[in-house]
């Protein structure tokens, strides 16, 4: 499977955290783990020793390779607390002072952004200067943290045209917000009327948003932990099996399971939970040939469907050759 950039990165985050519980482990052993070949394994380790906690020399990771085994020489080193330099004292009090500026930002997470500007101020004392000649604005992508905010403060129903990824389809729907939280991106937790249920809805994927003169009334609801991720399967979403080969082994990490099992040929067998297992039709046919889903059989049938429509699709291309490929003047473009 080829690996993009983003790829790359998570599975060097990974890495760092697998090699240093695991000190003088062997070439072939960390490859097999993370399902690359050794080629790639060793790309990755030439990439590690630029990667630390700044760019000076004495921060960067000092990991090297004999071919064989692979040690980790400064793990203690890079754990040690951090202690900003004046030049990454002037970039963080920049962004501060940036992100307190936002449009609809909470008012009270904007005082707690200032008082905590003041205090890195303080400790900055004199390299706090040049950051105060320097400012960053942004343009904002419109005002739906804002309408989410307001109607949350106000107790009033949202009206949303929203997309949903995992049925390629613009929605229109009337909801309750609960809350807003961040999690890599921003998110609203809200009681959805077409669902009848509560939903998290990613502010990006808004297209649409109004606040209504309707009050907002959302069922009690406990509010969920998101300590350890915005996806948390419950016992009782439907169990879906993945088989996927030393290629697709990423899946395990980056997806909540209940068990991986390790299968002849160097892949594993991954049962896990989702409440949408429909939305496991795009990871399918992002794995292509290194994995497919064993059941549900519906689940397994459609993912197979969904493959042909794709390749039908390439082929009607007019740029597309009879096995799927483009001609090089395509490819150029």
């Amino acid at each position: 499977m080829a690996s993009n950039a983003i790829d790359q990165t998570r599975r060097m985050l990974s890495l760092v955290t697998y090699l240093r519980e695991r000190p003088g482990a062997h070439v072939s052993d960390v490859a097999r783990a993370f399902g690359i070949t050794e080629d790639e394994l060793i790309s990755d380790l030439d990439v590690l020793p630029l990667c630390g906690t700044s760019f000076r020399g004495g921060d960067l990771l000092d990991i090297d390779t004999d071919g064989d085994r692979i040690w980790w020489h400064n793990p203690d080193d890079v754990a040690a607390p951090l202690r900003l330099a004046a030049d990454e004292a002037t970039a963080l009090l920049v962004a501060a002072r940036a992100v307190s500026t936002l449009p609809g930002l909470r008012e009270s997470d904007r005082q707690a952004l200032v008082r905590a500007t003041a205090k890195l101020e303080t400790a900055a004392g004199e390299n706090a200067g040049a950051s105060a000649r320097l400012s960053v604005t942004f343009e904002s992508e419109g005002g739906v943290f804002a309408d989410v905010d307001r109607a949350i403060s106000e107790r009033r129903r949202l009206w949303l045209r929203y997309y949903s990824p995992a049925r390629d389809e613009l929605t229109e729907r009337e909801v309750d917000p609960i809350r807003l939280f961040a999690v890599g991106h921003t998110y609203m937790e809200a009681w959805c009327y077409l669902s009848e249920a509560r939903r998290t809805f990613r502010l990006d994927r808004v297209a649409e948003i109004r606040i209504m003169d309707e009050p907002s009334s959302p069922p009690e609801v406990e509010l969920r932990d998101l300590s350890e991720g915005l996806v948390q399967p419950a016992a009782e979403d439907p169990e879906v099996v993945i088989e996927v080969g030393p290629g697709g082994r990423w899946v395990a990490e980056y997806y909540p399971h209940d068990s991986a099992e390790e299968l002849p040929d160097g892949g594993l067998r991954i049962t896990l939970r989702t409440p949408d297992p429909t939305s496991l039709r795009r990871l399918a046919l992002r794995l292509g040939g290194d994995g497919h889903i064993v059941s549900p059989a519906d689940l397994a049938d459609s993912a197979r469907l969904a493959a042909r429509e794709a390749l039908a699709a390439y082929d009607r291309h007019p740029g597309g050759s009879p096995d799927g490929s483009y001609d090089r003047q395509e490819q150029g473009r």
